[in-house]
């Protein structure tokens, strides 16, 4: 007995419940904190639902809920002609959230499509007045310029655009190849200007050393001992002299004296 009268109350619960639940979950609808819920009563607009339980009266009224958080689109790669006429591969990241539920509703057919067909459009617009190198330099100034361009007609749809971010630039591998060239030849030449301010200044020194040399007869003995010496610390280094050093002196005219002969003639 006890298992009929199981059976016969599930058998029960299946015809009677399950269809109950259906027609109660036509009348119940839950609205979340991060969400609003627009009511149309026979078509017409009856009134926002805030979050919680809410009632409405099926095949009457119809509840669109609407998301309030921040949400995101992302905007694929596309290419893109800038001013000067180079292609480029720009993609990006736009952020947004609804302000106003039902302009969001009401304005536009579908806002999320609305706002990724608006920026990519601002995108190109933007970019095409816009130079390869300023595209390169001025990444934030251009997302701005698209996030302002875009936001003026958001503003209708009920959608605060918080901002557009520029995630990558691409470029054709002949323009990379290009740069790539440029680059080098630019640090080529700032190490050419390198290499020639130091030898500039070496020559002012060297200058400076052999005028402070040619003044004083003994320094040129000094700073030759002293290159003899720095040069015998490393044993292997062999030094051949061509003239014994001591034959070598600097008069104070600047000539070179050497031994004197015996003179030839008659001894008294």
């Amino acid at each position: 007995m006890a298992a009929l009268d199981y059976v016969s109350c599930c058998t029960g619960f299946l015809i009677f419940g399950v269809p109950l639940l259906i027609v109660l979950s036509g009348f119940i609808k839950v609205v979340y904190d991060y969400q609003k819920g627009l009511v149309l009563t026979l078509g017409k607009f009856s009134g926002i639902r805030n979050s919680g339980l809410q009632f409405i009266i099926p095949l009457v009224q119809q509840m669109s809920i609407v998301d309030l958080r921040i949400q995101t689109i992302d905007i694929p790669k596309q290419e893109v002609l800038s001013k000067d006429n180079v292609s480029a591969f720009i993609n990006a990241v736009v952020y947004f959230k609804i302000v106003n539920p039902e302009a969001a509703i009401f304005n536009v057919q579908d806002y999320r499509t609305a706002v990724y067909q608006h920026s990519q459009t601002a995108i190109r617009d933007v970019v095409g007045s816009r130079t390869l190198d300023q595209l390169l330099t001025d990444r934030k100034e251009i997302a701005d310029s698209v996030s302002a361009t875009v936001e003026k007609d958001a503003k209708e749809w009920g959608v605060d655009i918080s901002g557009i971010k520029i995630q990558d630039i691409g470029l054709p591998d002949t323009m990379k190849r290009a740069m790539a060239r440029q680059a080098q030849a630019e640090r080529e030449k700032r190490a050419s200007i390198i290499i020639s301010d130091g030898e500039n200044m070496a020559a002012e020194k060297l200058a400076k050393a052999a005028k402070i040399l040619s003044e004083s007869p003994g320094a040129l003995h000094l700073r030759t001992l002293q290159m003899i010496s720095s040069v015998a610390a490393d044993k292997t280094n062999v030094m051949n002299f061509i003239l014994p050093i001591e034959g070598v002196q600097v008069s104070e005219k600047g000539e070179i004296k050497s031994e004197e002969k015996p003179k030839k003639g008659k001894q008294g």
